[in-house]
């Protein structure tokens, strides 16, 4: 049986690793600066736990790329963080926070396990994957301790089992009489709202914290962005009188002193928009009715105008860095 001795990085695997790295040198310096605000014991352990998740998965995305003799990010450093700023977030935003990201976490170390072949590569994403399911669980049962765990709408549903047998239901743009939503729509409805909301209160405290004018503004674009979506979505169950869910105490306060560099906010404002694309694409392949996952695709596109201009600016500014790129063949053969 041939073995391969060896072998190198796939083009898939530098990426995972690549972004790994990226965003949890971004995640340690967002850690430490909740860390020295924090005032609840159990709030405090689940961010500590976090941090951690964070260092080890970035010390072992640093092996990994070593091993394969890649060159080593720059990511975000103490340069882009002063932990000593002022609260700008309540304790309660902090848990909200973690449970999103830890949603995002178990999503990306997920995906790209399944494309993964080294056995280091294989086993760094699975204890990616690990550490974001107990992360999502230790901040589930705080939140469920203090009352703040938003649960998606109780519904009654039928006692029997159907099956679709009429194209009516799915819909249609002009249709003045849509079929009540089922409960796979209104998941994936509650879960975007609850992501928006937070987003919102996210980018509010973000924008009055940027020094760049331009980077206040980027963030009070998204934050009314996100306020319109969730109110979007809320009326979608109020049409059917399901209660739309709401989190409690995202509170942000009037601090104006910065945490961050201006470069740290616009890649947290981009790594929100690409979960939020992430997650409207997946919602509208499991929405039945037609209009809602035209509604999924119309934001879709209105989020994906507001990344590029994202990326514009942080262009200008040269706060993007490159991923891998391979060797331009075509320009090397002219010269």
């Amino acid at each position: 049986m041939h073995r391969e001795l060896n072998p190198r990085l796939t083009s898939s695997e530098i990426s995972v690793v690549w972004s790994s790295y990226m965003n949890n040198s971004f995640s340690i310096c967002i850690m430490e600066y909740f860390l020295t605000n924090v005032d609840d014991s159990e709030i405090k352990s689940i961010l500590e736990f976090a941090l951690n998740i964070s260092q080890n998965m970035l010390n072992m995305s640093k092996e990994i790329l070593k091993k394969d003799n890649q060159p080593i990010p720059v990511g975000f450093t103490d340069e882009d963080v002063s932990p000593t700023s002022p609260r700008l977030y309540s304790d309660a935003f902090y848990l909200y926070y973690i449970k999103n990201m830890s949603k995002v976490g178990l999503s990306v170390y997920g995906v790209a396990l399944a494309t993964s072949a080294q056995a280091d590569v294989r086993n760094f994403l699975s204890q990616g994957i690990q550490a974001s399911i107990e992360l999502y669980n230790k901040t589930a049962t705080v939140l469920l301790s203090k009352g703040l765990f938003i649960r998606p709408p109780y519904v009654t549903t039928s006692d029997s089992v159907d099956f679709i047998d009429k194209k009516s239901y799915l819909g249609g743009f002009f249709n003045l009489n849509q079929r009540p939503l089922n409960v796979v729509e209104i998941t994936h409805i509650a879960a975007n709202i609850e992501a928006n909301e937070v987003g919102a209160a996210l980018l509010t405290g973000l924008a009055q914290v940027a020094n760049s004018k331009k980077v206040r503004d980027y963030c009070n674009r998204g934050k009314e962005i996100a306020k319109k979506q969730v109110q979007l979505f809320s009326s979608m169950l109020t049409e059917d009188d399901i209660p739309a869910p709401i989190a409690w105490d995202l509170e942000v306060t009037d601090s104006t002193v910065t945490p961050f560099s201006d470069k740290l906010i616009m890649f947290h404002t981009t790594l929100l928009i690409a979960s939020s694309i992430s997650n409207y694409a997946t919602a509208s392949a499991a929405s039945l009715r037609t209009d809602i996952a035209a509604s999924y695709v119309r934001l879709t596109l209105e989020n994906a105008q507001y990344a590029k201009d994202g990326t514009d600016l942080m262009i200008k500014n040269e706060w993007l860095e490159q991923p891998p790129q391979i060797p331009n063949h075509k320009g090397l053969a002219k010269e």
